[in-house]
C-alpha cells in the first residue's frame, strides 16, 4: 500500500479486524454500547496525519460514517459466510442435543435457534484466537491426560509382554505435532466447554486459522451473514489520496453488493450489532439479495430474496429495506437490540 502511495511520509494503517473487531465489539456491547467507537478511534488517528489509511472489517464501519473520512477502496471480498468450528469437524445436524454452541453474535445466536431450537447458546468473547482456543482446550486437556496416564501405565509394565500400549506415539512426539493455537489452548483454563463455536470464514482464512481446525460451512441462504462481512474497507480523508487508493483496489462488484447490503441495513437501523442478516451477489444487471431478520429466540423471522436492479441499487435497496419495515422487521431488530443492551 506505501508504494501506491508513493512521496508520503506515513504508511496505510493496517488493522486485521477479523481478529480484533470481534473482541471491541463485544467489549463495547456491554460497555459502551457503540459498536463504532474502534473504527472512529483509527480513522482519527488518519486525520491526525499518524497514517494515510486505515484497514477495517466492513461489517465493523458505522453505516452513517463520517464527514471526515470516505471508504476509499473496497477490495474484492473474501468468504462472506459462517463456518460451523468443531473439535472434530461436525455439522450442526450432527451435534448432540442441546449441544453448547458459542457466539456472541446476536444474528448468530438468533439463526442458531431457528435451526436447532435444543441447542444452548453461551457467550463466546474475545479475539479469534482466543476462541478457538476456548474450543479446543476440554479436548486437548483430556486427551493430554489420556495419553500421560498410558504412558506412566507403558513405563510401570515396561516387564509384562501381553500390554499393548494403546498410542502409537509419545507424550511428547504428540505435543510436538501440535499447532502453536493447540499448545496455547492446552494452558488454558475455561469456564464453559463449548461443542462448538461460529466464526466468520474470512477470520479464520485471514489468519491462516483454518488448516488448524475443523470447520463446516454454514448454508448462506439460512445463515445469512452479516452486511459486509467478508469485505474490507479502507478509509482516508476525501481527496487525492482516497482516489488513488480507489483506483488501486477497488472492486466494483464488491462495492455495489456491500452497498446494498449496507443500505438495508441502515434503513432497518440497529447498526451492526443488530441480529439481520443481509447477502448480496452481483449477477449481471441484477443484484441478488437475501434478507433475513429473527428475534434472538428464532421463533419469529421477516426473510425475503429479491433481484435489484445494478443500475439503481442504493435506491433499490431502500425500497427493499421498507418492505421489509413493514413486515415488521425493524421491529424485531429493536426488541432484540434492547434485549441485549439490558443484558
Amino acid at each position: 500500500m506505501a508504494e501506491t502511495l508513493e512521496g508520503r511520509r506515513q504508511s496505510v494503517e493496517l488493522i486485521e479486524v477479523e481478529t480484533t473487531g470481534d473482541q471491541i465489539r463485544d467489549e463495547l456491547i456491554h460497555r459502551l454500547g457503540k459498536t463504532g467507537a474502534f473504527v472512529r478511534a483509527l480513522d482519527e488517528r488518519v486525520l491526525d496525519g499518524e497514517a494515510d489509511a486505515a484497514v477495517h472489517s466492513l461489517k465493523d464501519v458505522p453505516t452513517e460514517g463520517g464527514e471526515e473520512t470516505v471508504v476509499a477502496g473496497v477490495p474484492e471480498r473474501g468468504p462472506a459466510g459462517d463456518v460451523l468450528v468443531t473439535p472434530g469437524g461436525k455439522a450442526l445436524e450432527e451435534l448432540p442435543e442441546s449441544a453448547t454452541v458459542g457466539t456472541s453474535s446476536l444474528r448468530r445466536e438468533a439463526q442458531l435457534h431457528a435451526e436447532r431450537p435444543d441447542l444452548n447458546v453461551e457467550p463466546l468473547r474475545g479475539n479469534v484466537d482466543t476462541r478457538i482456543e476456548k474450543l479446543l482446550a476440554p479436548t486437548l486437556q483430556r486427551e493430554h491426560a489420556d495419553r500421560s496416564d498410558a504412558e506412566s501405565e507403558r513405563k510401570e509394565r515396561a516387564d509384562d509382554e501381553d500390554y499393548e500400549h494403546p498410542y502409537d506415539r509419545t507424550v511428547e512426539e504428540w505435543f510436538d505435532d501440535l499447532a502453536e493455537i493447540e499448545r496455547r489452548a492446552l494452558e488454558r483454563d475455561v469456564e464453559v466447554e463449548y461443542d462448538a463455536i461460529v466464526l466468520a470464514a474470512a477470520g479464520l482464512e485471514r489468519l491462516g486459522l483454518d488448516h488448524h481446525v475443523s470447520t463446516v460451512e454454514l448454508d448462506t441462504d439460512r445463515f445469512v451473514p452479516a452486511p459486509g462481512q467478508g469485505a474490507i474497507a479502507v478509509t482516508a480523508p476525501d481527496g487525492e489520496t482516497a482516489e488513488r487508493i480507489n483506483g488501486a483496489i477497488d472492486h466494483p462488484p464488491t462495492r455495489v453488493a456491500t452497498t446494498v447490503e449496507r443500505t438495508v441495513l441502515a434503513t432497518l437501523g440497529g447498526g451492526c450489532i443488530a441480529p439481520i442478516g443481509v447477502h448480496a451477489r452481483v449477477q449481471g444487471s441484477t443484484v441478488r439479495t437475501t434478507a433475513r431478520v429473527l428475534a434472538r429466540d428464532g421463533n419469529e423471522e421477516v426473510a425475503a430474496t429479491r433481484d435489484l436492479p445494478i443500475h439503481r441499487h442504493p435506491d433499490a435497496a431502500r425500497e427493499f429495506a421498507e418492505d421489509l419495515r413493514e413486515q415488521g422487521a425493524a421491529e424485531l431488530i429493536e426488541r432484540a437490540v434492547a434485549e441485549a443492551t439490558d443484558e
